[in-house]
């Protein structure tokens, strides 16, 4: 969009200009996105009726499985229907929503995953404090606390990006709308904010990632020192 324009819709990046490859994108997604909500609708199921996997390691993989289908509903949808439908625009709200929803799901995941890292590590190397650290109620905050963790991440980062002026074109180098080239279409010397935003949310999933291999470090020196029969 032009200087003085308000932007109203973004345009995605298009698969094809060819309908019988966009028909054909829309198949294999739609094969994906099936195979992805039936693979974690499984698990979900198994876990559930299961009472003999109502253990800490198996709350946190049905929560990360419940993140999964979110995911695959979050993104996928707008681009088979794009391809379906023979077009490439996307609502600024839908975008919005878009950029929200897909980073609060991710950073969620991280930091789901990094509370794994940490049940395993307490497993191996703190077997006899397990039941202690890891009961029920801990459990419930950890995963609370990762939701939750994603939603601020996400409302943080949505709400300093699009509070940028937009003066370039409306067209968004990629499949759905990301932060990154979302930054391209920002007017100059207004992104600065949102520079710094990214920055420190790099520094804190830098030191969850730190964490997630100092643990499993850890818990491969402790089975390394286990004495063989």
């Amino acid at each position: 969009m032009l200087n003085g324009t308000i932007t109203t819709e973004f345009l995605l990046l298009e698969f094809s200009d060819i309908q019988e490859l966009q028909i054909l994108h829309f198949v294999v997604f739609l094969v994906i996105c099936l195979a992805a909500l039936m693979g974690n609708l499984l698990i979900i199921m198994a876990i559930a009726l299961d009472h003999h996997l109502h253990t800490p390691m198996y709350f946190f993989l049905m929560n990360l499985s419940v993140l999964d289908l979110r995911s695959v509903s979050v993104t996928l949808p707008k681009s088979m229907l794009n391809s379906l439908m023979n077009t490439r625009s996307i609502s600024y709200d839908g975008c919005v929503a878009q950029v929200f929803f897909f980073l609060s799901l991710l950073t969620a995941d991280f930091y789901l995953l990094t509370v794994m890292a940490y049940d395993r590590y307490v497993t191996i190397c703190q077997p006899l404090h397990y039941e202690r650290v890891m009961n029920r109620r801990a459990c419930v905050q950890m995963a609370t606390g990762a939701w939750i963790s994603g939603i601020l991440y996400s409302a943080l980062h949505s709400g300093s990006m699009f509070a940028l002026p937009f003066c370039g074109d409306n067209v968004v180098d990629q499949y759905f709308c990301v932060i990154p080239q979302l930054l391209k279409l920002a007017c100059p010397n207004t992104y600065h904010s949102e520079t710094g935003t990214i920055a420190f949310s790099a520094i804190l999933d830098l030191g969850c990632f730190v964490f997630i291999v100092l643990s499993y470090v850890q818990i491969f020196r402790a089975v390394m020192r286990i004495p063989s029969e």
